[in-house]
C-alpha cells in the first residue's frame, strides 16, 4: 500500500488513489437493504479483491452502497467506496447536499457500535448528574487540551451518568499516565478529576495504588480509540472529539432514542 493512500486514510481526506478530489455533495439515498444471495456473493468477491490489492489491510462490512452504484467497505477503520472490480478506490466522505450531513461518518458510526452493557464500567470514574438517566462514556487524557474543552462543555449537561475511562496517550502527553494514577488513587476520584481540570491541582499521593490504566488501554485498542476525547453514547455509537454542548445534547437524545428502539425490538 502506498504511503499516499495510508496518509489519505489517516487524515480522512476526500481523495482518490489517482489523486482526484472527492468531496461530493449528493442527495441522501437510502442505505443498502439486506443483500440477497447473489449480492452477498458479489460483496464477498469485492472483499477478496480489496484484500488481494491491499494485503495486510483490515477489510470488513463490504456491501453495495446507496451511492453511484459503488460498493462500500470498512478499510483499516475508514469508509471507502469502490467498483465491482476494485479498479478505483475512493477515500473520503459523502455528504447530503441539502442537510450537509456527513453520510459516510453516520454509516461508520452505525457499523462501529458496541454493546453498551458490555463496557467494563468498573474501570471508569462514575459521575451522576441530576437524575442520571442518560448515559455517556468518555475516553479522556488528563493532559489533552480537547479533553479540557469537553469538561467545560459537560458542566452544562445535566441528568446524565458519565463514565470516564482514563486513557493517557503517552506519545503525546508523557506525564498524563502519572497524573491519571494520582487521580485514580485519590479518596474522591471525581473531585480529584474536576479539581485538576479546574486548577491543575493534583491529589496528595504518589499514584501507587492499583489502577485500571493497563486495562483501559486494551479496551481503547479494542474499540479503535486513537484520539481523546472519544465519546461512547447510549446506543453504543462511538464519536471522537470535544463536541459543543448543543451537539452533545442532540447526539445523546438520538442515542437514547435509538437505544430504546433496539431494546424494544423483538429478539430473534
Amino acid at each position: 500500500m502506498s504511503p499516499t493512500f495510508k496518509q489519505a486514510l489517516r487524515m480522512r481526506t476526500a481523495a482518490a488513489i489517482l489523486g482526484m478530489a472527492f468531496v461530493l455533495p449528493v442527495t441522501a439515498q437510502t442505505a443498502a437493504k439486506p443483500a440477497d444471495t447473489a449480492a452477498s456473493t458479489e460483496a464477498a468477491t469485492v472483499k477478496k479483491l480489496i484484500e488481494a490489492k491491499f494485503p495486510g489491510s483490515e477489510v470488513g462490512n463490504v456491501g453495495k452502497s446507496g451511492y453511484f452504484g459503488l460498493y462500500e467497505a470498512q478499510f483499516d477503520g475508514q469508509m471507502i467506496y469502490t467498483d465491482a472490480k476494485v479498479t478505483y478506490v475512493l477515500v473520503g466522505s459523502i455528504y447530503d447536499a441539502a442537510t450537509k450531513q456527513n453520510l459516510s461518518e453516520d454509516r461508520l458510526r452505525k457499523l462501529n457500535r458496541v454493546a453498551w452493557d458490555s463496557l467494563p464500567f468498573e474501570l471508569a470514574l462514575k459521575k451522576v448528574k441530576g437524575n442520571g438517566q442518560r448515559k455517556l462514556a468518555v475516553f479522556s487524557d488528563a493532559d489533552c487540551p480537547f479533553c479540557a474543552r469537553l469538561e467545560t462543555e459537560l458542566k452544562g449537561v445535566d441528568d446524565v451518568t458519565i463514565y470516564t475511562f482514563l486513557f493517557p496517550i503517552d506519545q503525546l502527553h508523557p506525564d498524563a499516565a502519572r497524573k491519571s494514577k494520582m487521580i485514580w488513587c485519590a479518596p474522591d476520584r471525581n473531585k480529584a478529576w474536576d479539581d485538576f481540570f479546574a486548577s491543575g491541582k493534583l491529589p496528595d499521593n504518589k499514584g501507587e495504588c492499583e489502577t485500571p490504566l493497563a486495562a483501559t488501554q486494551v479496551l481503547g485498542q479494542k474499540l479503535r480509540v486513537n484520539a481523546t476525547p472519544t465519546l461512547v453514547f447510549a446506543d453504543g455509537s462511538i464519536v471522537p472529539g470535544a463536541l459543543p454542548k448543543q451537539r452533545l445534547e442532540t447526539a445523546m437524545a438520538q442515542a437514547e432514542a435509538e437505544a430504546k428502539k433496539v431494546s424494544a425490538a423483538p429478539r430473534k
